[in-house]
């Protein structure tokens, strides 16, 4: 089984390096006139070119180039009203013959639609009616019946992925654009979710300088945030997190014997609220620590806790 395996993937990779050396100037040309389409990129493929042309919409659509898929067979059954005359229309077919597909063309002609073939036939009826055309041509099907679609299916998902890339590249696509489009992944809540937002503000445990061990022990355990600050909310003199407490009690066996201040990390980082959460978790790894008090630097006020597991 193993061996099946990697024979696969062998193939596979021998068809992507023969694809790859397929690219020439077409795809430039695509990637300009994909750039200068006003509308959007309409991707259209039956069975497994649908599947993978669902995945090349959802790809340029997540980086900067609007797009979505349409079902060949609904498209001839009154869909193709979703197909404005500026948009793109990326055919996938890797014979360039599957007649669920050629059907639309007659219709593309007449909106006057910039078509773009993804075949691996340059002789194809698809590849004819295309005004650019990506050759997907491989070497073989990783199918040793060479009937299921195997390395064709990878080679069109790559060509996808690389005009995406090209195209995020070309219009300068960035990490926060990025985010805008994912705002409930972890990426989204790092550049768009402010400190603010997710910081912790009720019931802060706070203890004064001058608190017994059993006092700082009874607000950690309270505050539930592995964490005390030490001073008052408007002149904070430190902080002490669980691990400072363990590393004093491993050189002082006798708690009756420390003081707050013995133990409380002095002048601790202190965070605008208007910071976003990535730079904050970046600067927590940085400094390896879980938490980040909010307020004033300048002041050493706080008002609120951030912290990267509570995330």
């Amino acid at each position: 089984m193993k061996d099946i395996a990697k024979r696969v993937f062998a193939i596979e990779i021998e068809s992507l390096q023969h694809v790859a050396k397929l690219i020439d100037d077409e795809f430039t040309k695509t990637v300009e006139a994909v750039l200068n389409c006003t509308g959007k990129v309409v991707v259209i493929g039956i069975g497994k070119s649908g599947l993978i042309g669902k995945k090349i919409a959802a790809t340029l659509a997540s980086t900067g180039t609007p797009s979505f898929f349409l079902h060949p067979g609904e498209a001839f059954h009154g869909d193709l009203g979703m197909v404005g005359t500026n948009d793109a229309v990326m055919l996938i077919s890797y014979s360039g013959e599957t007649d669920e597909v050629l059907r639309i063309i007659p219709f593309l002609k007449w909106n006057n639609n910039l078509v773009i073939g993804v075949t691996g036939n340059l002789n194809s009826t698809v590849a004819k009616n295309s005004h650019h055309h990506l050759n997907i041509k491989i070497s073989r099907e990783a199918c040793p019946l060479e009937l299921a679609p195997t390395s064709s299916t990878t080679a069109a998902l790559v060509m996808g992925d690389a005009l995406a890339i090209a195209l995020m590249e070309s219009r300068g696509f960035k990490q926060h654009d990025f985010a805008r489009f994912h705002p409930g992944g972890s990426l989204g809540r790092k550049l768009l979710v402010r400190v603010k937002d997710v910081m912790r503000t009720d019931k802060l445990p706070i203890i004064d300088e001058g608190a017994s061990f059993t006092e700082l022990l009874l607000s950690m355990s309270a505050g539930r945030l592995g964490m005390v600050i030490v001073g008052q909310a408007d002149n904070i003199k430190g902080i002490i997190t669980d691990g400072d407490l363990r590393r004093a009690l491993l050189k002082h066996p006798d708690p009756s014997t420390l003081s707050v201040l013995e133990i409380m990390t002095v002048n601790p980082l202190i965070i605008d609220g208007e910071e976003f959460a990535g730079y904050a978790e970046q600067l927590m790894i940085e400094k390896k620590i879980t938490t980040l008090l909010v307020g004033s630097a300048s002041n050493r006020s706080v008002n609120g806790v951030y912290q990267i597991y509570s995330q």
